[in-house]
């Protein structure tokens, strides 16, 4: 009985030291991704380490409250993983410190298309005419409405052009449908930043080191939508709004210019009769053009430049973006495919609400692609739009305060970009 224990113990150890061995033999790649794309996208390794048996992958899920200050530390600290998720108005940010490999070589040798992509969220990922991320997924804002809503007031289908979207409004105002027709919520920076595009601004203009909110595009914009709070079709105290989808149920308001994530939202908590009075539809444009132009969102995937293992994370990078996994990825997160030949698949072809989705994200355009672009619009638009729907500022007033204090946030850049001429 020693002796077979004796021999048992020893084929242990030598099984064990063997898969020790195999173990070393796999090349281990580490992944950063953020909240609940970050949770999910364990499921999809399997597969890849499947097809990849020389590969390991290692994910940590960082929630998006800690990502931005846990990369930066990571970058000062040289411990930024192989791969890692960065929203895309990041992008700019990391390429700035040089922490990113450009990814062109890569496209050119395994013949990645760019017309796989929505070209607007393809374009944000670009800076100075190089690639530095590949899209993973997307999102946009568009309009949600109650269509119920429209049908009363005498309207057959959604707005598309600035003038009809103000007149649905008023109509709608005026026969007591919604108490205020349109949500532009004064704590946000996207709408006013899309009106300002659609209508002709740059936002920002000599190579973005000045603002441009002042120019005459951006003032014109900003007065169409001053409309809306001077004459009561869009709330002014956002406290009134305590929960969005209640007031969007009981018609306080009844369009909402908001993204993907509230397709998920609106099917949980608007009540079981509300669920076919709602729906999605493109944004209205400015100039004759239907849809009219709209923000790329979303989050790509980088490769780190001090990695020792760029071809095997590579790899990966491209498994994430393959239609397939990007559809098994939407089924288990619902995050929306970068992906254009994803969309062909009966879970998004067929669902009504991503039909609008898949028509707005061939229609957007990134923001300025600069590392201070975050710092403008989250503190100084949010701000002076709060002040100007309170008729604190008049229009005028209010996009000089902008641009006066964007462009103090790009004093540096300005600085740097003049010791680079020089």
């Amino acid at each position: 009985m020693k002796r077979f224990f004796i021999l048992l113990l020893t084929a242990l150890a030598l099984f064990s030291a063997g898969c020790g061995k195999q173990n070393s033999d796999k090349e281990l790649i580490t992944f950063w991704a953020i909240g609940a794309e970050g949770e999910k996208v364990s499921g999809l390794i399997p597969q890849f380490e499947k097809e990849n048996p020389g590969i390991k992958v290692k994910v940590q899920q960082i929630p998006w409250t800690a990502a931005h200050e846990k990369l930066i530390t990571a970058y000062a600290s040289e411990t930024l993983p192989d791969i890692f998720q960065l929203g895309n108005t990041w992008i700019p940010e990391f390429q700035a410190l040089n922490s990113l490999e450009p990814l062109d070589k890569y496209l050119m040798r395994d013949s990645v298309a760019p017309e796989s992509f929505f070209p607007g969220i393809w374009d944000s990922n670009v800076i100075d005419s190089v690639l530095y991320a590949l899209p993973w997924y997307v999102d946009t804002r568009l309009l949600f409405y109650r269509k119920d809503i429209f049908e009363k007031a005498g309207f057959n289908r959604p707005p598309e052009s600035w003038d009809e979207l103000y007149t649905y409004a008023e109509t709608i105002k005026k026969k007591n449908l919604s108490k205020y027709p349109l949500f532009l919520p004064t704590n946000e920076w996207n709408p006013y930043i899309i009106f300002g595009i659609q209508n002709g601004s740059t936002i920002l203009k000599n190579n973005n080191s000045y603002g441009d909110f002042n120019g005459p595009r951006f003032r014109e914009a900003m007065r169409y939508v001053s409309k809306y709070f001077y004459n009561g079709l869009s709330p002014i105290d956002m406290t009134a709004v305590t929960n969005a989808y209640q007031a969007f149920e009981e018609g306080y308001f009844m369009m909402w210019i908001t993204g993907p994530w509230n397709i998920q939202e609106m099917r949980t908590r608007l009540s079981p009769a509300m669920q076919d009075k709602w729906m999605t539809a493109p944004l209205p444009g400015r100039h004759g053009e239907y849809p009219g132009v709209s923000l790329a969102g979303g989050s790509s995937l980088v490769l780190g430049k001090t990695s020792s293992k760029k071809e095997s994370a590579w790899k990966f990078i491209k498994y994430l973006t393959r239609a397939d996994v990007q559809v098994e990825f939407f089924r288990l997160v619902t995050s929306l495919p970068s992906v254009m030949k994803a969309w062909e698949s009966p879970e998004l072809r067929d669902n009504k609400y991503l039909a609008a989705f898949y028509m707005q994200l061939q229609h957007t355009t990134p923001t300025p692609k600069i590392p201070e672009w975050e710092q403008i619009v989250f503190a100084k638009i949010q701000q002076s739009v709060e002040l100007l729907a309170a008729k604190k500022l008049t229009v005028d007033e209010t996009v000089t305060k902008i641009n006066n204090e964007a462009n103090s946030i790009l004093e540096k850049r300005r600085w740097m970009l003049s010791q680079k001429v020089n």
